[in-house]
């Protein structure tokens, strides 16, 4: 129990440091009375409409993030592998390690803020190649990030709808739920921002009913239950308990996908440069506070926990109504579906304007198709349709799920650690200057910083891609060890399309102002005194 304890302090800590540091950044940008709305350093016309405050961009990622989503609908998984621990100790250890990598994330969107994002940062930092690498790995993350979502969100409405849905019944409400999501993405930003606003509070409450409803059934277990480590559904003499607990980590990795959102979005909010990365850094922040209290009080109000971790998808569900009994536990995991609808309209948002940002500079194919912006509505409507379209074939296979949560976070994280890699390589030549830096920054902490968020992310690509999963492609044939399989072949794919043909034919983003910036990190020596000045 102890560790636990000792963990929950270190995150606290952790959470608390950062965002005092980088507030001070903050602090003083702010008396300089600029404001950070500066897309025209790109040489971008402004298209989409900017009409985005601070807390509909925090509420963007965060309602992505989605701590009713993602957590409840690997909850069966997470306690099947590694038991209440999972709960306990897996995610604030996720929780410690995702801060850092968040907080690298927040830097690079005050620094340069677009609507490509990751795009633009390791386009800048590492050159066209770099850039279109991590666009890919980050698409295919995004998409399959709102597949793992609306389908997820279909499992719990079409079991709540049917008891036991057929396939075909699973796969109308996902493409229902999908569509919904893509006409009011078409509509227009501002229904969504508000729409996002609802579903931030939405959530807080949602999590404080939860709590609330489970404190008045009773816990059935001691806070102790909370970091038991004596129970897997799947460790045996071949599997040791704590690889098992290792992989059950995906529950609470994969409810930390899509906070780069606030990035994504950052063409469309106002004072960008100080709003979009406190979205960035905010969102998974709470997260980590709220997601703990949730997943505390299920696991502490678990009755039969072997019916749980048997349930396999619908363990948070098997969780509640064991807890709250029929009527009033359909009600809550109507609420908890709710919640998922939410967190899916936030994700085709955040996917659609990496497709469009990325068309915008011919990076895909048919790419003037997917950066036309309605003239109407002001938003990329056919990167939406594109996007819902893509998803739900994700969907149409058996036994996909697990694959498909655990591909987004392999591929996400990817993604994210391209332009971190490339800012802590520049740092450490010095050839990242002080005043490359947004008014987010933690300073001298940025490097070390860094430098955790990238061993965190290459620890977390490594698991999921050895980590035991398997699909069922016909009867009699089975895919074992697909997660890894399917992302190695996506980048084989990926490296053979960059050497064929965009290696000669893809120019990269605009630079605009950026220009010096990129030319100096692509020079081959640091100058020494620049190293010891600005660099960590």
């Amino acid at each position: 129990m102890w560790i636990g304890v000792t963990l929950l302090v270190v995150v606290c800590a952790v959470m608390i440091g950062l965002g005092v540091k980088a507030n001070g950044g903050v602090a003083a940008y702010r008396r300089l009375g600029t404001k950070g709305d500066d897309l025209a350093a790109f040489g971008y016309k402004q298209e989409l409409l900017r009409d985005m405050g601070g807390f509909s961009n925090f509420a963007v990622s965060f309602s992505i993030i989605s701590i009713l989503t993602g957590a409840a609908t690997l909850f069966g998984f997470g306690f099947n592998q590694g038991g209440p621990a999972v709960m306990g100790i897996g995610w604030p250890l996720v929780t410690l390690f995702v801060l850092f990598v968040a907080a690298g994330m927040a830097e690079l969107t005050s620094a340069i803020p677009t609507s490509g994002a990751i795009y633009h940062w390791s386009s800048i930092l590492g050159g066209k190649g770099w850039g279109w690498f991590s666009a890919w790995l980050n698409m295919v993350g995004q998409v399959t990030v709102v597949a793992g979502i609306d389908y997820g969100c279909a499992g719990f409405a079409s079991s709540l709808l049917f008891g036991e849905p057929t396939k075909g019944q699973l796969l109308t409400v996902y493409g229902v739920i999908l569509l919904s999501h893509a006409l009011l993405n078409h509509v227009g930003i501002k229904i969504v921002a508000k729409l996002n606003d609802i579903s931030a509070v939405y959530h807080m409450l949602g999590v404080g009913i939860i709590i609330g409803a489970l404190a008045y059934f009773g816990p059935s277990h001691d806070v102790s239950y909370l970091f038991d480590t004596g129970f897997s559904g799947v460790a045996n003499a071949n599997t040791s308990y704590w690889f098992a607990f290792l992989v059950g980590l995906l529950q609470a990795q994969w409810t930390y996908t899509g906070y780069d959102a606030s990035a994504h979005t950052s063409e469309e909010t106002v004072d960008a440069k100080v709003r979009s990365p406190w979205g960035v850094y905010l969102s998974v922040a709470l997260s980590g506070v709220f997601g703990f209290l949730m997943l505390a009080m299920v696991t502490l109000s678990i009755k039969d926990p072997a019916a749980v971790a048997g349930a396999g998808g619908s363990g948070f569900i098997v969780a509640i109504e064991q807890a709250m009994g029929g009527v009033f536990g359909k009600a809550i995991l109507w609420m908890v579906t709710a919640a998922m609808w939410f967190c899916g309209l936030s994700s085709v948002t955040s996917i659609s304007r990496m497709i469009y940002a990325f068309s915008r500079d011919k990076g895909l194919p048919f790419s003037g198709v997917w950066s036309k912006v309605s003239a109407k509505f002001r938003t990329p409507a056919n990167a939406i349709w594109v996007s819902c379209c893509i998803a739900f074939l994700c969907g149409i296979m058996d036994n996909v799920y697990a694959v498909v949560t655990s591909l987004s976070v392999i591929s996400i994280y990817c993604s994210y650690g391209i332009p971190i890699f490339l800012k802590a390589a520049a740092q450490a030549r010095g050839l990242w200057r002080t005043e490359d830096n947004g008014p987010w920054s933690l300073g001298k902490w940025s490097f070390p910083v860094n430098m955790v968020a990238l061993l965190w992310i290459f620890f977390v690509t490594i698991l999921f891609v050895v980590a035991p999963s398997d699909v069922s492609i016909t009867a009699n044939m089975t895919l074992h060890y697909a997660t890894g399989k399917v992302f190695g072949a996506v980048l084989v794919l990926l490296v053979i399309l960059y050497i064929v043909y965009v290696r000669k034919h893809f120019n990269g983003p605009h630079l605009g102002a950026y220009s010096e910036l990129r030319s100096r990190v692509s020079s081959p020596a640091a100058p020494s005194a620049s190293l010891k000045k600005e660099t960590v």
